[in-house]
């Protein structure tokens, strides 16, 4: 018996992709309110541009220039593009087995981020990231099964050249993991070259377009209401590749948008809608998540507040708002503040993550890994934040009634049998299907625990992570196809 219940569950009992939905913080009436001010937003103040390419489509487009030549949108267009936009697209992994349907109600946890500091296995202090470091997170991501996909969490602050960061960026997530993955560009002359990676590691040109499996992160508006031209460039180079958009708006309460979280709302919505607007201006039904992640800062600081209650509504909030217009949403969590793998990290994390996941957001970024206010990353949280996630997914799962899981015929055999439930199959079937087992989680008695030496969930995580890293060397990219690449491009990765 002991041995039968060492052996992991037969089904996994935290799937993910589990529908959400469940936590509303606002009810319709709100959320009417809020639409309807982003809309007026639109209409009456509208939006700085300075890139002409959008200004001319726009207005073809039924927009119009206020007396003060700024672009405002009237409801009708708005509700017209709101209308036609793209809900739901495939998000491919190289391997199909990771492919995912974004949006509906379905909810997928993945990374982000882009610290410029990692925590050191060894040292357990913080040193500038590396590309060494983000190949790591990569194959380390690849292992991890709540990590639905993965984007770029670190900066490679070891390679000057953006040209070579941004291929070598790319290269590192190839060769590191086949789950979708997603990264960024400041300069749209840049997607063309990765790109032609992609291609030539799929099998030759326009491979990509056919299983477009990263997904490009652009920041089109510059808070408050304001569009940033290379962001615009950069997508309208990623849709000549079929590149999904995640156009994240990322605005700060109290410094780049209102302070009070309804008046936040209102304004980043506004911001969100018209990056949906500027995508489809160009090509109707265009994938693009709507990223509305309204952050947080500490008012008496100025410091930003990663976790939190605040920040946890407000992208709960987002989802929710996000979701009834009908459109792929994305939103972040696990923006812990706290420097160090403790409690702090914990609670801040489980918070946001649950309220989000709750919430119905369909993808989650940020959730794995992020520390110090997304300043830096680790290791040991990477694993720990898996454990939790699978907590928040059997949450999402909720409770399946039925005859069999009621049990009746169970409860009448224990009654008039055994006395008790254990070793029955009803209890055996239900432990496979109904319950998660933690890896990293102390669930000891006290003497146990002091008899083993104490360990802590750190302690664990570090040792799990440094197994994984030892073990796991993905072969994800073809000598030859490597040596080739490495013909054609500055590889930097050994």
């Amino acid at each position: 018996m002991r041995k039968l219940r060492a052996q992991p569950p037969a089904t996994n009992p935290c799937p993910v992709g589990i529908p959400g939905g469940f936590y509303q913080p606002l009810n319709q009436n709100e959320i009417q309110s809020i639409y309807d001010s982003a809309i007026r937003v639109l209409e009456e103040i509208g939006m700085e541009n300075t890139c002409r390419a959008l200004t001319d489509k726009a207005l073809s487009a039924g927009a119009q220039l206020s007396d003060t030549a700024r672009l405002c949108f009237p409801r009708s267009m708005v509700e017209d593009i709101v209308a036609s936009a793209c809900q739901s697209f495939p998000l491919y992994g190289r391997n199909p087995e990771h492919d995912i349907e974004v949006g509906g109600d379905r909810v997928y946890f993945g990374t982000g981020g882009a610290a410029v500091q990692t925590m050191d296995l060894d040292s357990g202090d913080y040193r500038q990231s590396t590309l060494k470091d983000l190949y790591d997170f990569t194959r380390l991501a690849d292992k991890l099964k709540n990590i639905a996909w993965f984007t770029r969490c670190c900066v490679a602050t070891d390679i000057p050249n953006q040209l070579d960061l941004d291929v070598n960026t790319a290269y590192a997530l190839l060769r590191g993991t086949t789950k979708p993955i997603g990264t960024s560009f400041f300069i749209d002359d840049h997607v063309d070259p990765v790109v032609k990676m992609f291609d030539f590691v799929l099998g030759g040109e326009g491979s990509f377009r056919k299983r477009p499996f990263c997904k490009v992160h652009i920041s089109p508006v510059v808070s408050p209401l304001r569009y940033g031209e290379d962001a615009v460039l950069v997508a309208l180079a990623a849709i000549q590749h079929r590149m999904p958009l995640n156009s994240i708006i990322a605005a700060q309460s109290g410094a780049t948008a209102p302070a009070a979280p309804a008046g936040m709302l209102v304004s980043t919505l506004a911001e969100t809608l018209a990056a949906l607007i500027m995508v489809n201006v160009f090509e109707r039904g265009y994938p693009m998540i709507f990223s509305n992640w309204p952050f947080v800062i500490d008012l008496r600081t100025g410091s930003f507040a990663g976790s939190g209650g605040e920040i946890s509504v407000l992208n709960a909030a987002a989802a929710q708002i996000t979701n009834w217009l009908g459109l792929p949403s994305g939103v972040a969590s696990c923006m812990a503040d706290t420097k160090a793998v403790d409690a702090q990290m914990g609670f801040e994390k489980a918070i946001s993550a649950t309220a989000v996941g709750l919430a119905g957001g369909n993808l989650i970024y940020e959730s794995s890994g992020m520390m110090a206010s997304l300043l830096g990353v680790s290791f040991e949280a990477f694993v720990i934040d898996d454990e939790m996630l699978s907590h928040v997914y059997r949450l999402l799962r909720g409770i399946e009634v039925c005859e069999e899981t009621i049990g009746f015929e169970a409860i009448r055999e224990a009654v008039f049998g055994e006395g008790h439930f254990l070793g029955g199959q009803h209890t055996l079937a239900a432990m496979e299907r109904d319950y998660y087992y933690p890896k990293l989680s102390n669930r000891q008695d006290p003497d146990s625990w002091m008899e083993d030496g104490k360990p802590t969930i750190y302690e664990q995580a570090n040792a799990y992570a440094r197994q994984i890293l030892a073990d796991h060397h993905p072969d994800y990219i073809d000598s030859n196809v490597d040596a080739e690449l490495r013909r054609q491009f500055n590889i930097l990765l050994h």
